[in-house]
């Protein structure tokens, strides 16, 4: 997108955008192809995130990128202790600049564009890899991304019926309960495990403190697995992972979660034979790269650590919005 050729489009220099600015500004359909593009353009550069560690086990994530006309630097804290506070686990903002003159043109609401591009993808990938897109779709962990993911697949795809899992029941009748205000069917479940059976749409997105699926999924599953973006984090078991990769196929986001999946990388797996997003959008298998011949028949796990060409596509779109 150019938003400099589309009149009356282009925020004014400098503006500031709170969660719900920046929401409307990431309408589902439009990310979603906006991380299609940015995945087929030449013209994108993302360098390694840093990662710097703070006391108490908190994080700060400094994350650049840019296209030939904007560059980004998001700029977030990860604080997990927040989650049993109630309070958001992840702070911060995106600064998106112009790179002709340098100017800062617009500030995002960091967590907000966190939520909606990784859901963004995740449906991107059910669209192009779900054997069975209609669900029932379980979710795996009732926070922000479960309800961000819960948007995303209602609109994106066919899903009708949703069941949810979580440790906080509170939080999972609550998210059950918007399922039902966006016209799905929705109910609790105590075990994410045992409704894994009827549910061909799997999201896990929980805090990746422990393991919280185990079973192995359906033949026609889809699991999106979100939680975890560190070699020491998981959420799936090793013979979870095993089985996706011996009878169906395993494919991450970017190239960079050959080292921060922690769920692949303590199942054992071969990280260098699994494909990549961008592969499965461009119809690639890439250079030594190995294709199970059951993939077709088989669960499909793809698993999301997160990458600031995302957080590009968000701001691309941010700044070509029409939306106020």
């Amino acid at each position: 997108m150019n938003y400099a050729t589309v009149p009356g489009t282009a925020p004014q220099p400098g503006a500031v955008l709170d969660a719900a600015q920046t929401a409307a500004r990431l309408p589902w359909a439009a990310l979603v192809a906006e991380i299609a593009a940015v995945l087929q353009d030449p013209g994108v550069q993302v360098v390694p995130r840093l990662v710097l560690p703070l006391p108490l086990g908190a994080s700060l994530f400094v994350m650049p990128a840019h296209d030939a006309r904007l560059a980004i630097a998001k700029l977030i804290s990860f604080t997990p202790a927040n989650a049993a506070l109630g309070q958001p686990t992840i702070q911060g903002d995106v600064l998106v600049f112009d790179i002709a003159s340098g100017q800062r043109c617009l500030m995002l609401h960091g967590p907000t564009v966190t939520a909606r591009r990784t859901a963004a993808v995740s449906l991107l990938a059910a669209q192009r890899l779900a054997p069975n897109p209609r669900g029932p779709l379980l979710i795996v962990g009732a926070g922000v991304q479960g309800q961000a993911h819960l948007e995303a697949f209602a609109q994106g795809l066919a899903v009708q019926e949703v069941v949810i899992a979580s440790r906080a029941d509170a939080s999972a009748q609550a998210l059950a309960q918007r399922a039902r205000a966006l016209g799905l069917q929705a109910r609790v479940t105590p075990d994410a495990n045992a409704a894994l059976a009827d549910c061909p749409l799997v999201v896990t997105a929980t805090p990746a403190k422990e393991i919280v699926l185990r079973t192995l999924p359906r033949a026609d599953a889809f699991v999106a697995a979100v939680g975890a973006f560190t070699p020491q984090m998981r959420e799936l078991d090793t013979a979870f992972c095993q089985h996706c990769a011996q009878h169906g196929q395993v494919v991450m986001d970017t190239p960079d979660a050959a080292h921060e999946a922690g769920d692949l990388l303590q199942a054992g797996l071969v990280m260098a034979q699994l494909r990549t997003l961008a592969e499965v959008i461009t119809d690639a298998r890439g250079a030594g790269k190995t294709t199970n011949q059951n993939a077709t028949n088989g669960p499909v796990l793809f698993k999301s650590c997160g990458w600031a060409g995302w957080d590009l596509a968000a701001a691309r779109l941010a700044m070509a919005s029409a939306l106020p």
